[in-house]
């Protein structure tokens, strides 16, 4: 049995049609790849945050930084708006790390009065010490 040039170009258009197909369904995932590590930072950065005691001295800014987050995941999931994960990716990360920021700068803070408290608790023991 001879073949014909019709089935080599019928053979030819299934596997190119195929290996369209395959790239088409590859694309996405490459995308949500390249996506991860923005998204990985920000969860990373709001849980830092929290670690931070952020809920108590800077609850506005994480809670930005959470509603930014659950913005970028959304996005990346979403095939229209896709291109906005980054953006929103980045600006959780960074309302998170400010958040964790002013966090630190309130603990360092009330650890500095603490012991100024002392220092003058001190100073006052000593004076008493002396004049008695």
């Amino acid at each position: 049995m001879h073949r014909s040039f019709a089935q080599f170009r019928r053979f030819l258009c299934v596997t190119v049609g195929a290996f369209a197909l395959l790239a088409a369904f590859a694309a996405p995932s490459h995308a949500q790849v390249a996506l991860a590590p923005e998204l990985a930072a920000a969860q990373q950065a709001v849980d830092r945050a929290g670690q931070a005691d952020a809920d108590q001295y800077a609850p506005e800014l994480l809670a930005s930084a959470r509603a930014a987050l659950e913005q970028a995941q959304a996005a990346a999931a979403s095939r229209r708006e896709r291109k906005l994960a980054p953006g929103l990716a980045l600006r959780a990360t960074v309302d998170a790390d400010l958040a964790r920021a002013r966090s630190e700068e309130a603990v360092a803070n009330a650890r500095l009065q603490q012991r100024r408290q002392e220092i003058d608790e001190l100073q006052r023991t000593l004076g008493e010490g002396e004049a008695g």
